[in-house]
């Protein structure tokens, strides 16, 4: 018995729950990266902070330097350029801090809102579609197998829905018993479009 991938209920809610699983992931995935661009924008007041303070620490330190050439006095008049160079330096630093702690707050933000989506697919899509792949596995499996229609036809009745046991016969456990050839394809195709399958000859 050959089995085919089929459009039957079953396998078209598993596609449509796949799609909506990846574009879900792709989603959170690019929120995540907007948010953190949105927040990398705090960070451009520290990085102006960090540009004014270093371009005002050279330029001190150059004209200190040049004063420091004055005859006599230049050693005294480098003393509040130096200060100041300094001081224009801390302002930089502050700024170069400012733009770390924003990175850092950025890439947190980031991880923190993919927890929740990620952490559903990991734990919750994931593992019933791993299960379906091997229920599906063994069912084809069982299908190619000597005795698998006997095998699958005993799945259907116990698990399939009554309502769709009845149509196939009054007595459809007694009909299995007996070992009604009919019956017997008719429950393993049951079990088989359950899980999204269906026996080709």
């Amino acid at each position: 018995m050959k089995i085919y991938a089929d459009r039957f209920p079953t396998a078209l809610r598993q596609l449509l729950t796949d799609l909506l699983v990846v574009a879900w992931v792709y989603a959170s995935i690019r929120f995540a990266l907007w948010l953190h661009d949105l927040v990398e924008k705090l960070a451009v007041p520290g990085q102006k902070l960090e540009g004014a303070g270093g371009g005002l620490a050279d330029n001190l330190a150059e004209a200190g330097g040049k004063v420091g050439r004055v005859p006599l006095v230049g050693d005294e008049l480098t003393t509040p350029f130096k200060r100041a160079a300094e001081a224009a330096r801390s302002v930089a630093e502050a700024g170069r801090d400012q733009q770390e702690l924003v990175g850092q707050l950025a890439l947190a933000l980031s991880l923190a809102v993919l927890v929740f989506p990620l952490g559903l697919v990991l734990f919750g899509w994931l593992p019933l579609r791993v299960r379906w792949m091997r229920r599906a596995g063994s069912a084809k499996a069982l299908a190619t197998a000597p005795a698998g229609r006997d095998l699958l036809a005993l799945r259907a009745l116990a698990g399939q829905p009554l309502g769709k046991l009845a149509r196939i016969a009054p007595d459809v456990a007694e009909a299995w018993r007996r070992g009604d050839e009919r019956t017997v394809n008719e429950l393993a195709a049951l079990e088989l479009r359950g899980l999204g399958l269906k026996p080709g000859r």
